[in-house]
């Protein structure tokens, strides 16, 4: 069974199809957005926040998406159907910019849904990170509200550099100093019994996942701190998490030289996000 399915024009197609041409705006310019949502176990969580998320992405922008997040959602689950029903999916909704020198064209916008198997990282283990010294923009200087395709070569820069040093990921600061969040994941510490987390200030992109998560964390009883946190506080905390679009919930084991382990906040997490994922989502 074919492990990728791109829908475009209007229709699918086997494959990696090729989306953009040698004159297209994004190609050249970077006028693309995307969005990512996952299916595991035969479910979809929080897939209707992802399709409403790229649309909004898309009008933030200054295109005009020409799918709703309505339409998106229905495509998605299509597709899917496509593949195993056990397999793991990626689900990727883009919009880009055909036409513009300079100035863009909003009504080239167009249209593509990718959808590939990747499997579920193992978080039983967590994972190692250190303090990237490259930056979030201000939001005056990018688009920091959108998910923006843009913004993702100074976050990768980041990873890669992680990974020469011999680290899994990277801790990212804003344009201020302050912690803003993993290169791609956004960061909960745990202190003293509390979730602590970065205040949404428009240099990070406040996930989906991030907001399920506070939203489990606060019914198993712990309180939710969104405050300014600096780079020297990370070395204090009792357990440091992420969340993201890849692997939903994955404990961080080890920041720099200070170990945490996989303690028993992020373990329940795990556990508590996989029971939302299953009773909260239609499955196929």
């Amino acid at each position: 069974m074919l492990d990728t399915w791109t829908y475009i024009n209007n229709d699918w197609f086997a494959g990696a199809t090729p989306l953009m041409f040698a004159t297209t705006n994004a190609a050249w310019l970077g006028n693309t957005v995307f969005d990512g949502a996952r299916r595991y176990d035969g479910v979809f969580p929080d897939l209707a926040l992802h399709c409403q998320r790229v649309v909004r992405s898309a009008e933030i922008m200054g295109m005009i998406p020409t799918c709703d997040a309505e339409a998106i959602e229905a495509l998605a689950r299509d597709g899917a159907k496509k593949f195993a029903s056990d397999a793991a999916l990626y689900i990727r909704p883009m919009f880009w910019i055909e036409d513009g020198l300079g100035p863009i064209d909003p009504t080239s916008t167009r249209f593509a849904l990718v959808i590939q198997v990747m499997p579920m990282p193992d978080v039983s283990q967590g994972f190692s990170a250190c303090i990237s010294p490259l930056r979030k923009p201000l939001p005056e200087t990018a688009p920091t509200t959108a998910k923006a395709s843009c913004l993702y070569p100074q976050l990768t820069r980041a990873w890669g550099e992680a990974r020469k040093r011999g680290f899994d990921n990277a801790v990212m600061l804003d344009a201020r100093g302050d912690v803003a969040e993993f290169t791609m994941q956004n960061l909960l510490l745990v202190m003293d019994n509390e979730i602590h987390t970065p205040v949404p200030n428009d240099m990070l992109l406040p996930g989906i996942t991030r907001a399920r998560a506070l939203g489990l964390l606060s019914d198993m009883g712990l309180s939710i701190v969104e405050r300014k946190i600096l780079p020297d506080e990370l070395s204090t905390a009792d357990e440091v998490i992420s969340t993201g679009n890849h692997a939903r919930i994955h404990p961080c084991s080890r920041l720099e030289e200070t170990h945490y382990g996989v303690g028993q906040i992020g373990k329940k997490l795990v556990s508590k996000y996989r029971d939302f994922a299953h009773q909260s989502t239609k499955t196929l």
